[in-house]
């Protein structure tokens, strides 16, 4: 099973503020951990939202809204995706972050077996067949 372990942002990386040297080796120690294990597959930080924009659809057309958007507790600051046998061994590994203060959020990823087999879904497949091949 993938899982994304979601970093909730706050007013500290909303306004650009990066992490200590001392937070980037405690980091870095926490993502060899996960390497090891075999369970890391993706990870970064994200610039603050006032970096970012929005894309909203309404009757089929898109509008732009430019960040910074609303309350840093409801905003991303960085993501991992993992590989772990069970939900509880990812809260066991999100149990480990080094975070002082802050608050991850873990959410299972759909895998190819959840959705109903069918021409879409084999389609579909062969895609992320030929992304992955790109990614080697």
């Amino acid at each position: 099973m993938r899982f994304l372990m979601i970093v909730k942002a706050n007013e500290e990386s909303e306004a650009g503020i990066m992490p200590t040297e001392e937070q980037l080796a405690e980091m870095g120690t926490y993502n060899e951990q996960l390497v090891k294990a075999g369970m890391l597959l993706d990870g970064a930080g994200l610039h603050a939202s006032s970096d970012g924009a929005r894309v909203k659809f309404s009757g089929g057309k898109p509008t732009v809204i430019p960040g910074p958007f609303g309350e840093p507790e409801s905003l991303l600051a960085g993501y991992w995706i993992i590989k772990a046998d069970s939900k509880e061994e990812a809260i066991e590994w999100a149990k480990r972050i080094p975070f002082k203060e802050g608050e991850v959020e873990l959410r299972r990823f759909f895998e190819p077996e959840d959705f109903v087999q069918g021409p879409a879904m084999e389609r579909e497949m062969e895609l992320w067949k030929e992304l992955e091949a790109t990614r080697s």
